[in-house]
Protein backbone atom coordinates (compact mmCIF):
# COMPACT_ATOMS: atom_id res chain seq x y z
CA UNK A 1 0.00 0.00 0.00
CA UNK A 2 0.83 3.56 -0.82
CA UNK A 3 0.55 4.56 2.96
CA UNK A 4 3.89 2.23 4.11
CA UNK A 5 5.87 2.89 1.10
CA UNK A 6 5.36 6.86 2.28
CA UNK A 7 6.80 5.49 5.79
CA UNK A 8 9.85 3.57 4.37
CA UNK A 9 11.02 7.18 2.85
CA UNK A 10 11.19 8.43 6.22
CA UNK A 11 13.60 5.98 7.78
CA UNK A 12 16.70 6.78 9.02
CA UNK A 13 19.78 6.09 8.16
CA UNK A 14 20.33 3.55 11.07
CA UNK A 15 16.94 1.84 10.08
CA UNK A 16 17.82 1.37 6.14
CA UNK A 17 21.90 -0.14 7.49
CA UNK A 18 20.14 -2.75 8.78
CA UNK A 19 17.07 -2.93 6.27
CA UNK A 20 20.14 -2.72 3.50
CA UNK A 21 22.45 -6.03 5.57
CA UNK A 22 18.86 -8.04 5.41
CA UNK A 23 18.57 -7.43 1.90
CA UNK A 24 21.98 -8.32 0.74
CA UNK A 25 21.50 -11.24 2.70
CA UNK A 26 18.48 -12.15 -0.02
CA UNK A 27 21.43 -12.07 -3.00
CA UNK A 28 19.74 -8.90 -5.42
CA UNK A 29 20.97 -9.24 -8.77
CA UNK A 30 22.79 -6.67 -10.38
CA UNK A 31 20.31 -4.50 -11.27
CA UNK A 32 19.38 -4.15 -7.05
CA UNK A 33 16.38 -6.56 -7.25
CA UNK A 34 15.15 -9.25 -5.46
CA UNK A 35 13.07 -12.32 -7.22
CA UNK A 36 11.24 -15.45 -5.57
CA UNK A 37 13.80 -17.47 -6.47
CA UNK A 38 16.48 -15.39 -4.12
CA UNK A 39 14.05 -14.95 -1.42
CA UNK A 40 13.45 -19.25 -1.70
CA UNK A 41 17.02 -19.78 -1.77
CA UNK A 42 17.66 -17.15 1.37
CA UNK A 43 14.63 -19.15 3.21
CA UNK A 44 16.02 -22.65 2.84
CA UNK A 45 19.44 -21.70 3.53
CA UNK A 46 18.56 -20.23 7.00
CA UNK A 47 15.04 -22.00 7.32
CA UNK A 48 14.48 -22.78 11.05
CA UNK A 49 12.38 -26.21 12.37
CA UNK A 50 9.40 -23.84 12.75
CA UNK A 51 9.81 -23.09 9.47
CA UNK A 52 10.29 -25.80 7.56
CA UNK A 53 7.32 -27.28 9.69
CA UNK A 54 4.82 -24.41 8.46
CA UNK A 55 5.40 -25.46 4.84
CA UNK A 56 5.95 -21.99 4.09
CA UNK A 57 8.23 -22.63 1.15
CA UNK A 58 5.16 -24.39 -0.71
CA UNK A 59 2.79 -21.91 0.12
CA UNK A 60 5.59 -18.77 -1.44
CA UNK A 61 5.70 -21.09 -4.54
CA UNK A 62 1.86 -21.21 -5.21
CA UNK A 63 2.35 -17.73 -5.57
CA UNK A 64 1.58 -17.21 -8.91
CA UNK A 65 1.52 -13.73 -9.12
CA UNK A 66 4.85 -13.71 -7.43
CA UNK A 67 6.75 -15.40 -9.67
CA UNK A 68 7.85 -12.52 -12.70
CA UNK A 69 7.92 -10.23 -9.85
CA UNK A 70 11.52 -8.48 -8.80
CA UNK A 71 11.44 -6.42 -5.47
CA UNK A 72 13.79 -3.57 -5.11
CA UNK A 73 15.23 -1.71 -2.38
CA UNK A 74 12.74 0.74 -1.65
CA UNK A 75 9.69 -1.76 -2.15
CA UNK A 76 11.98 -4.20 0.27
CA UNK A 77 12.09 -1.90 2.71
CA UNK A 78 8.22 -1.13 2.77
CA UNK A 79 7.71 -5.03 3.19
CA UNK A 80 9.87 -5.06 6.45
CA UNK A 81 8.58 -2.00 8.28
CA UNK A 82 7.00 -3.03 11.53
CA UNK A 83 4.39 -0.18 12.62
CA UNK A 84 3.95 -1.22 15.90
CA UNK A 85 7.86 -1.24 16.47
CA UNK A 86 8.45 2.13 15.45
CA UNK A 87 5.35 3.18 17.60
CA UNK A 88 7.42 2.87 20.65
CA UNK A 89 10.48 4.99 19.56
CA UNK A 90 10.65 8.64 20.56
CA UNK A 91 11.00 10.34 16.75
CA UNK A 92 7.26 8.14 15.49
CA UNK A 93 5.12 11.68 15.78
CA UNK A 94 7.40 13.47 13.30
CA UNK A 95 7.74 10.11 10.92
CA UNK A 96 4.26 9.47 10.91
CA UNK A 97 3.49 13.22 10.12
CA UNK A 98 6.43 13.55 7.37
CA UNK A 99 5.37 10.41 5.85
CA UNK A 100 1.93 11.56 5.47
CA UNK A 101 3.24 14.87 3.96
CA UNK A 102 5.41 12.53 1.37
CA UNK A 103 1.91 10.47 0.59
CA UNK A 104 -0.21 13.70 0.14
CA UNK A 105 2.52 15.17 -2.17
CA UNK A 106 2.92 11.71 -4.16
CA UNK A 107 -0.69 10.24 -4.44
CA UNK A 108 -3.41 11.14 -1.79
CA UNK A 109 -5.93 11.38 -4.27
CA UNK A 110 -9.28 11.58 -3.76
CA UNK A 111 -10.92 8.38 -1.75
CA UNK A 112 -14.27 7.19 -2.44
CA UNK A 113 -15.45 6.22 1.09
CA UNK A 114 -17.35 3.51 -0.35
CA UNK A 115 -13.82 1.96 -2.20
CA UNK A 116 -11.75 2.58 0.99
CA UNK A 117 -14.57 0.54 2.80
CA UNK A 118 -14.47 -2.63 0.19
CA UNK A 119 -10.91 -2.26 0.88
CA UNK A 120 -11.06 -2.49 4.44
CA UNK A 121 -13.44 -5.25 4.74
CA UNK A 122 -15.98 -3.25 5.84
CA UNK A 123 -19.81 -4.86 5.52
CA UNK A 124 -21.75 -3.90 2.82
CA UNK A 125 -24.36 -3.48 5.56
CA UNK A 126 -22.65 -1.02 7.27
CA UNK A 127 -22.86 2.65 6.22
CA UNK A 128 -19.82 3.24 5.18
CA UNK A 129 -20.11 7.10 5.78
CA UNK A 130 -21.07 6.97 9.02
CA UNK A 131 -17.69 4.65 9.87
CA UNK A 132 -15.19 5.90 8.11
CA UNK A 133 -16.52 9.52 8.49
CA UNK A 134 -12.90 10.48 10.38
CA UNK A 135 -10.54 8.33 7.90
CA UNK A 136 -11.39 11.11 4.99
CA UNK A 137 -11.32 14.86 5.11
CA UNK A 138 -14.89 16.69 4.05
CA UNK A 139 -13.03 19.40 2.49
CA UNK A 140 -11.95 17.64 -0.11
CA UNK A 141 -12.70 13.84 0.08
CA UNK A 142 -8.61 12.78 0.88
CA UNK A 143 -7.39 10.79 3.47
CA UNK A 144 -7.10 12.46 6.80
CA UNK A 145 -4.00 12.39 8.86
CA UNK A 146 -5.82 10.39 11.40
CA UNK A 147 -7.23 7.51 8.20
CA UNK A 148 -3.25 7.42 7.37
CA UNK A 149 -2.06 6.66 10.75
CA UNK A 150 -5.05 3.80 10.87
CA UNK A 151 -3.79 2.56 7.52
CA UNK A 152 -0.13 2.13 8.79
CA UNK A 153 -1.34 0.29 11.45
CA UNK A 154 -3.42 -1.63 9.25
CA UNK A 155 -6.33 -1.14 11.74
CA UNK A 156 -9.84 -1.56 10.20
CA UNK A 157 -12.43 1.17 10.98
CA UNK A 158 -14.73 0.36 13.96
CA UNK A 159 -17.91 -1.21 12.22
CA UNK A 160 -20.89 -0.16 14.71
CA UNK A 161 -21.87 3.35 13.88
Amino acid sequence: MFSIQAFSKTLSEDDLFYLRAQFMLLEPSKNGRISLENLKAALTRNATDAMKDSRMLEMLSSIDSLQFRKMDFQEFCAAAISVPQFEGFERWEQQAHDSYQIFERDGNRVVMIEDLARELGVPPTVPAHVVLRDWVRHSDGKLSFFGFINLLRGMPPRTKP
